[in-house]
């Protein structure tokens, strides 16, 4: 998600400072001091309303983590799943779950989070007719497949698999064994929704209403988002300032120059043009830390000349001529790492993770390299153009970078260029909507600290971030014989013979593993990022 969406990038030689302006956000960090008192961070509107269904990007998610609390939540350190509404989620055969909430939890709107507001939820989430971008998180709920069928009209308005038994208990029957499945319940898309958000949708989607401990009190697109502390929030983890204004900036340069100028409390992005000095200008209050990301090349599948066998030795060959390593030192400053596979070292050896796994594939060899892209018939169109969102991310730094590496290989310099697109709204709508016919940055930020959540969302056919809509009937074998191993051992080692298929074809090109960074001024205190590089906002202090 989150990644890719929830998603993105980076790049080589020299480090270039965007030359965009900040979008809103006015003058001086909020004020107050305390335990009132507000939190000034930077943001970037997100590309949708803010459906939880709906939203599968980071700037979306980062609200949603505020104003929402599902069945689980994972640990902010740690990333593992607990229980966080849920009393208790139990099977006997990984298939028949039964769910059962804690008592005492409402909504901000003072309605009780019940059975139903969670059966509703996801029976909304799940229907065809409501287009939601991550109706594919309850394709495992028996009655999926007439809800929201791959072709045709719906033949049934809810889940079958899904039955409320009292006010606080709910049953899920799956179409086959899923061991894991609890532990992807944390992931926004499965959280419970008022009864607001179906009486007055347009009013709801104005202004959320939901059971996390912020409130959304006023949202300005392109220039700000105001949520303040629920002081009803029944939740032990409450909010321990009194509010954050996400400020909206069309350029991470300016969101940092803006907080080493003490306008601003919290830069969570810190761009790479400026990690030479961050050190420097913040001292101890720089934060560089391991997270859930992985950055990626992806590739319009949908267009013919992509899909192709000699397309696939070009995608080899563009790997080997990434110089990841050179590009992570110079440019990154050691804030990311080469990657050697799909997922993420934060998943552990035992979690998914496997170093070295795509081998000479993502190695860079230049001789190699050009031969393969040679005997696969050369670039497609005889240019690779890398488009991403010049708003946020430093991405053109690395977009460059990347382009010089390739066009030395190729000894051309017009092999590969960047395309910039003005904002990561209108980035990820071109993206979403198929309209690029070449690469585009991309990437992944963890929803749920699974190697299951690093392959299927983005490679499985039709799934809901497989943007490129790259498909192989082998992987999707593989990650369904995954699902439905009871042992999650055993689980874990199939996924990874599905990400073996990965290095076959190279559907994207992985780049490197991102650390989470941050910098924030020295009016607050507390500040930590959590595996997924978020804000753990409710811990922050104001002096």
């Amino acid at each position: 998600m989150r990644g890719a969406t929830p998603v993105r990038w980076t790049a080589c030689a020299v480090a270039v400072a965007l030359a965009a302006t900040a979008c809103g956000g006015g003058g001086g960090s909020s004020g107050g001091s305390g335990a009132d008192g507000i939190v000034s961070s930077s943001w970037g509107d997100p590309q949708n309303p803010l459906e939880p269904a709906n939203t599968n990007e980071v700037q979306g998610g980062k609200v949603l983590d505020m104003v929402f609390r599902g069945l689980i939540r994972y640990d902010p350190k740690t990333g593992e799943a607990q229980n966080m509404i849920a009393q208790s989620i139990e099977s006997k055969d990984s298939r028949n779950f039964t769910i059962t909430l804690k008592d005492g939890w409402t909504f901000s709107n003072g309605e009780k989070v019940t059975a139903q507001s969670f059966v509703d939820a996801w029976n909304y989430g799940a229907a065809l007719k409501n287009n939601q971008k991550n109706a594919y998180f309850f394709q495992y709920i028996e009655g999926y497949d007439k809800v929201h069928p791959e072709t045709g009209k719906a033949t049934a308005d809810t889940l079958s698999g899904l039955k409320v038994v009292n006010s606080r208990t709910f049953t899920a029957r799956l179409t086959q064994k899923f061991s894991l499945w609890p532990d992807t319940l944390g992931y926004a898309a499965f959280v419970p929704l008022p009864k607001a958000f179906y009486d007055d949708h347009d009013a709801w989607l104005s202004k959320p209403i939901g059971n996390g401990p912020y409130t959304v009190d006023s949202y300005a697109k392109g220039s700000q988002m105001s949520l303040r502390r629920w002081d009803g929030y029944p939740g032990a983890d409450k909010a321990k300032n009194g509010g954050v204004d996400l400020k909206v900036f069309t350029d991470n340069n300016t969101a940092y120059t803006s907080l080493t100028s003490g306008n601003l409390d919290l830069v969570d992005d810190v761009p790479a043009s400026q990690l030479r000095n961050v050190k420097a200008d913040l001292g101890n209050r720089y934060i560089n830390t391991p997270a859930g990301i992985i950055q990626t090349i992806a590739f319009p599948f949908y267009e013919k000349r992509w899909n192709t066998a000699g397309a696939r030795k070009v995608r080899q060959g563009l790997s080997m001529a990434i110089n990841r390593q050179q590009i992570t030192d110079q440019i990154f400053q050691k804030t990311r790492t080469p990657a050697t596979d799909w997922t993420s070292p934060v998943l552990g050896k035992d979690g998914g993770f496997r170093a070295g796994l795509c081998g000479k594939e993502c190695t860079y060899d230049a001789a190699a390299a050009k031969k393969l892209i040679d005997d696969g018939g050369g670039i497609p169109g005889g240019q690779l153009k890398i488009s991403y969102n010049a708003d946020t991310g430093s991405h053109k730094e690395w977009v460059d970078a990347v382009c010089n590496s390739i066009n030395n290989v190729m000894g051309d310099n017009e092999a590969c260029i960047g395309g910039p697109v003005g904002t990561f709204a209108d980035f990820r709508s071109q993206v979403s909507s198929q309209k690029l016919t070449s690469a585009w940055r991309a990437g992944w930020q963890m929803d749920y600290p699974l190697i299951q959540n690093f392959l299927q969302p983005l490679y499985y056919t039709n799934a809901p971030s497989n943007d490129g809509k790259w498909s192989d009937q082998q992987f999707d074998d593989l990650v369904d014989k995954a699902n439905a191993e009871s042992d999650k051992a055993t689980a874990v080692s199939t996924f990874q013979d599905a990400e073996r298929i990965l290095v076959q074809q190279m559907p994207v090109i992985p780049l490197w593993y991102q650390n989470g960074s941050a910098g924030y001024s020295d009016r607050i205190e507390n500040v930590e990022l959590n595996p997924f590089s978020v804000p753990v906002y409710g811990e922050i202090t104001v002096k």
